[in-house]
């Protein structure tokens, strides 16, 4: 029927109040302490910058092949089998075995539930492919291996920007994946991306070792050059601490030097460990190596054992601050390289305000006057339902803090379709049952539930369409399912309870009638 009860009135109008309240926040400013939310602008509306980054994967292979080489020594080592002349070439590992051992190297290379070895158990058998020829083996990735490498290295990369670009303060950063080894940066409002790009640009593969002059050293060694690229040092590939084993970094000024330094602190195994290493070198330099340069190369003077320290390196205070932030989000799995760029000047970000507010306002007004015309009072019952349902919908976007794109105004326009086809319907399939049935309430009534199986219909198959956009789309069309759904449960609920309100209130004041529609 078309009778509301107080209690229903009362509710409907809160919460219609309610919405309208919090999307006129974004029209007017309110005291933050009271709401703070409001809908972000994406980067076609508001400007900003967008960075297409590659992931190089070559870095990431060779490291695995270079521990899965020394996990396979370890293995066969145990089982009192010997690997000749093992090497990494072209992404492949190559060794030869005695005859007698031959079989054992197939089965454990082949054997899908086995491990490796049990220094490394992430690499299962089924990662990798074996050739032999005679006695001498070829090992590297399967199709299979390499996806689940690349997969885990795009994830770890996906982390660690959003870290990084969180710590620099963008707002509503959009980071999406591209394939199986590109990654999207939309960042809105930001028109210079130099900090950012400078900042991704960084591996941030911080490395603490001793310098030695012991070419003999049983680690290894290698020639590292300073920042500055022109001294250089031969370093111990064996390494102290890591990045991993930060627990913090912030920049400070150095109050004895009064220069600018980073202080680090050190997790539990880090600190073991760098105070074990200070204690045993003791007059030795420790060269602190990031991405292949060495920062800085102090000499030890004392044991170390408070798991913390400090880095200099004639850091200006941002730099410093860069450089913390690196060392707090974590080094990248693999260098990023970007392979497009392109930045939206905020001009045009309002152009494209402007030109989709006048196609809203102008598809709104038309439909308001042919509404009125058609339906004269119900199609003002309509227009007022209309605005109702607009403010909701943007009162929903408000309260999630939604980012609004250009696409996402066309998903709006077509929610205002949407909900006039609904109205439509209704009035439609009311008109048809005034002629055969000569009381008001009653014909409206019916015309309400008739028409509701198609409206629902209609309703769920878009927005069932709209779900699947928004999981299989990119991002302009994920904005514009978002507000295409969110505006599809607006419109059942401003058709089904604002409108049915209005409607059963004049309809109850007008019931004898002759003509109401």
């Amino acid at each position: 029927m078309l009778y509301f009860s107080k209690l229903r009135i009362l509710f409907i109008t809160l919460f219609s109040l309610l919405f309208v309240l919090i999307a006129s926040s974004n029209l007017f400013k309110f005291d933050d302490s009271f709401f703070d939310k409001k809908i972000n602008l994406g980067l076609d509306l508001q400007g900003g910058s967008y960075l297409l980054l590659e992931i190089d994967n070559a870095p990431v292979i060779e490291q695995k092949l270079q521990n899965l080489t020394t996990s396979i020594r370890n293995y066969f080592k145990e089982k009192d089998i010997k690997i000749n002349n093992i090497k990494i070439e072209n992404q492949n590992i190559y060794f030869n075995v005695l005859e007698k051992n031959k079989q054992t190297i197939i089965d454990t290379f082949t054997d899908e539930n086995s491990d490796i070895n049990p220094y490394y158990p992430r690499f299962k058998s089924h990662q990798l492919e074996i050739e032999d020829t005679g006695l001498n083996f070829k090992l590297n990735f399967s199709r299979q291996g390499l996806i689940v490498l690349k997969t885990s290295s795009q994830d770890q990369a996906i982390e660690i920007v959003r870290r990084r670009i969180d710590e620099v303060g963008t707002n509503e950063p959009n980071i999406l994946k591209r394939g199986n080894n590109r990654i999207l940066v939309e960042l809105p409002g930001l028109d210079d991306p130099m900090r950012v790009k400078s900042l991704l640009g960084k591996t941030a593969n911080l490395t603490f070792r001793f310098v030695t002059n012991d070419d003999n050293d049983s680690f290894g060694v290698e020639k590292l050059k300073f920042e500055d690229g022109i001294d250089e040092a031969t370093v111990s590939k064996r390494i102290i601490i890591s990045g991993d084993n930060l627990l913090d970094a912030q920049p400070k000024m150095d109050t004895q030097t009064n220069q600018t330094i980073v202080s680090f602190s050190l997790d539990r195994v880090g600190a073991k460990r760098f105070g074990k290493a200070t204690s045993t070198g003791i007059g030795k330099q420790l060269a602190i190596v990031l991405d292949g340069k060495i920062i800085s190369a102090p000499v030890v003077r004392d044991t170390i054992a408070s798991g913390s320290g400090q880095i200099s390196g004639g850091f200006t205070f941002q730099t410093a601050t860069d450089l913390a932030l690196l060392l707090r989000s974590g080094a990248l799995p693999a260098p990023l390289n970007i392979i497009e760029e392109r930045t939206v000047g905020p001009d045009l970000g309002q152009d494209s305000i402007n030109a989709g507010m006048i196609a809203l306002a102008i598809g709104f007004l038309l439909v308001i006057i042919f509404m009125f015309v058609k339906y004269r009072v119900f199609g003002l019952i309509t227009n007022v339902t209309l605005i109702i349902n607009l403010f909701i919908l943007l009162g929903i976007l408000t309260l999630f803090e939604a980012t609004l794109t250009l696409p996402g105004i066309a998903g709006i326009i077509l929610t205002v379709g949407m909900a006039v086809d609904a109205n439509v319907l209704i009035f439609e399939r009311i008109k048809e049952e005034l002629r055969d049935e000569n009381n008001n309430i009653v014909a409206f009534d019916s015309g309400y539930t008739k028409s509701r199986t198609a409206i629902i219909d209609a309703n769920i198959t878009t927005l069932l369409a709209a779900v699947i956009l928004f999981f299989m789309g990119s991002g302009p069309v994920k904005g514009f399912s978002v507000t295409l759904g969110v505006g599809i449960f607006t419109t059942l609920f401003s058709v089904y309870f604002i409108a049915r309100l209005f409607t059963s209130l004049y309809v109850s004041k007008n019931r004898d009638k002759e003509k109401l529609i």
